[in-house]
């Protein structure tokens, strides 16, 4: 039997609601901080408690990180779930289960390790009856520990980083944990191949979700007001700002610099959005798909008054209420033209934890830059998830405010400045915020039609006038947009395009790729609508290029098709929505079946761009060349 290092995955099957959360992250975190490059995710039902619930982690040597459909090692606690999860083991697997659940194991092909969890955690006097079910989950984690080697040092450190220092919860669970330790090294057999070793490759980086990086680097990006309405999975992005705020937006004497308020809808939430971003407050809202459909009419007030907010939709699978608790990127479409008849949509899209951080800040910059609404697309499986980072930094770059008239200004202006002039040929007029004492400083904020002056009219002139500049205005954002990320392969005449979260199975689907078939395959993952030039160049450039995305209608490949429509018959779509995680087999077994039946074709004749090489943002992770 070969060792198996470093690479493979765990699946942990229990109930929703029996606090194995705890559990399964100090597995996670003792593994990171063995540093041993991992992922995990929680695959969880729409109901408070009771039906059964899964959490796999993946240790990659390698680094990817993406879902894996293997399932290597099994821990199998729920009776409701259990011959499911003892059907998933893969062959030469190992399947531990809690030996009080008595259901027939006929399998013969994988490991089979039972354990005494109930009757380890009765013999423990320091755990309170009412305790048992909670702290029984530690006993898999030393059963585990042991079997693969999980440093005992690692365990107790993710333990302190969970309770955050408090002995008591801290010395009860690691008591469960040393007990099933104990056991497993009398009791069982090492029978199968899986083992962890040591190694270092997460010195430097950090364990965070994505909703928790984007309320960091919102309340970074200075944030002043935030209205919500719980909805899953968005709920903790504004929760986490709840918990930020505090910390780090008070004044010396006490008083804080925020509001965050809970609103009785969505219809509020955005509501008070546009009202705080209209009196000059760096305002944002976060919500789902449910919410953002909610929220159109006041999107399209933004839009055509000018306002600036930023707006965080973490999709989750529709339509209607859909399935709550499962990741998707099936919003793109309705974000792109959200709000009432012509407008247009500035969205952004991180593909990491990072950039959840990152693009938290930037929003702010690019909404006020542009002074219009800006969507940042995240999703469940990014936005809920555990995901290795490098640490967060505080941004190095101003505030950009955009065009701001305070009162010196006005003074130095003859004859009235006009809301919606466009003195800079660029479509974005000047603005000033309520408070500026100078007497030209008003105007009225109007959703109605509108003249230069923010005056009410209803001519028609007027009105393809200030429409076409703000068409205009949404040519100039792509200058302040981020570039997209290029994973380069020498040769290659196939591209993949994709955004968001599905970027690290790609990278393995096109490593496997060019392994097993000899594809040679360049990588370009959109960060922003609309699509800047390097995005219609890398189509130009390829004779064939697969659109990857997690939806049922190639919602990517539509919006790219459109915008290059000499090219749109050599883009392939490989969407997929089933509500789980990108994953790389499905991506490679996708772009196989569509590579079988695509015919070549050579790719159109362009002038070569410096661009390319100097704007687009080449990646540094693994597989980039």
């Amino acid at each position: 039997m070969n060792k198996v290092v470093n690479d493979f995955s765990i699946i942990v099957g229990t109930k929703n609601g029996s606090g194995s959360s705890t559990a399964n992250n100090t597995i996670l975190r003792a593994i990171f901080k063995m540093g041993i490059p991992v992922s995990g995710k929680n695959l969880f039902p729409s109901n408070i408690q009771g039906l059964p619930t899964w959490y796999s982690i993946r240790a990659s040597k390698d680094g990817y990180l993406g879902r894996r459909d293997k399932q290597d090692i099994v821990i199998a606690i729920n009776p409701d779930s259990f011959t499911r999860d003892l059907a998933s083991v893969s062959p030469g697997g190992a399947f531990f289960y809690a030996d009080d659940i008595r259901l027939p194991i006929t399998r013969a092909d994988i490991a089979i390790y039972p354990m005494p969890i109930k009757e380890l955690v009765k013999k423990d006097p320091n755990v309170p009856t009412d305790y048992r079910d909670l702290v029984g989950n530690m006993v898999y984690v030393g059963v585990l520990a042991h079997m693969i080697g999980i440093d005992i040092e690692k365990i107790q450190a993710a333990l302190t980083f969970h309770f955050k220092g408090k002995q008591k919860p801290i010395d009860m669970n690691f008591h469960a944990v040393q007990a099933g330790m104990e056991w497993a090294k009398t009791n069982l057999e090492k029978k199968d191949p899986f083992y962890l070793e040591p190694m270092n490759k997460t010195e430097g980086m950090i364990m965070a979700d994505g909703n928790t990086a984007a309320a960091i680097g919102s309340v970074f990006g200075g944030a002043q007001f935030v209205a919500w309405y719980p909805i899953t999975p968005a709920s903790s992005l504004a929760e986490a700002i709840n918990d930020y705020m505090p910390m780090l937006r008070k004044r010396e004497d006490g008083k804080h610099t925020y509001a965050v308020v809970q609103a009785e809808d969505e219809l509020a939430a955005i509501g008070m959005t546009v009202g705080a971003g209209w009196s000059g407050l760096r305002s944002m809202t976060s919500t789902s798909g449910p919410g953002l459909s909610l929220m159109t009419e006041f999107a399209g007030l933004a839009y055509y008054a000018e306002v600036p907010i930023v707006i965080w939709d973490v999709q989750r699978i529709g339509p209607s209420t859909g399935l709550p608790t499962r990741t998707s990127q099936a919003d793109l479409s309705f974000t792109i033209g959200m709000g009432h008849g012509d407008s247009d949509s500035i969205v952004l899209l991180p593909g990491d934890v990072f950039e959840c951080f990152a693009f938290g800040w930037q929003a702010f910059d690019i909404a006020e830059r542009m002074q219009a609404p800006v969507f940042v697309l995240s999703d469940l499986d990014m936005g809920m998830n555990q995901w290795m980072s490098k640490p967060f930094e505080y941004p190095k770059t101003p505030m950009d405010r955009g065009k701001i008239l305070w009162e010196k200004d006005l003074e130095e202006i003859k004859g009235n400045w006009g809301r919606y002039l466009d003195k800079d040929s660029d479509g974005i007029p000047y603005r000033t915020l309520p408070g500026n004492k100078h007497p030209m400083s008003a105007y009225f904020t109007r959703g109605t039609g509108h003249d230069e002056y923010a005056k009410y009219t209803e001519d028609s002139s007027t009105f393809i006038r200030n429409m076409e500049r703000l068409k205009k205005k949404y040519e100039t954002a792509k200058k302040y947009l981020p570039k997209p990320v290029l994973h380069s392969t020498k040769g290659a005449k196939v591209g993949i395009i994709a955004y968001g979260s599905t970027e690290s199975a790609i990278l393995e689907a096109r490593d496997q790729l060019a392994r097993d078939h000899g594809m040679k395959i360049d990588i370009l993952r959109v960060r922003a609508f609309p699509f800047t030039a390097e995005v219609d160049e890398f189509v130009r450039e390829h004779e064939q290029t697969y659109v990857v995305e997690m939806n049922r209608d190639g919602q990517l490949h539509q919006l790219l098709s459109l915008a290059n429509p000499e090219a749109a018959t050599r883009l392939i779509s490989v969407a997929y929505g089933d509500g789980l995680p990108a994953s790389a087999k499905w991506i490679r077994e996708g772009i196989l079946e569509k590579s079988a039946k695509a015919k070549p074709a050579k790719k159109i004749a362009v002038k070569k761009s410096t661009a390319r090489k100097s704007s687009v943002k080449k990646s540094k992770k693994k597989g980039a060349k």
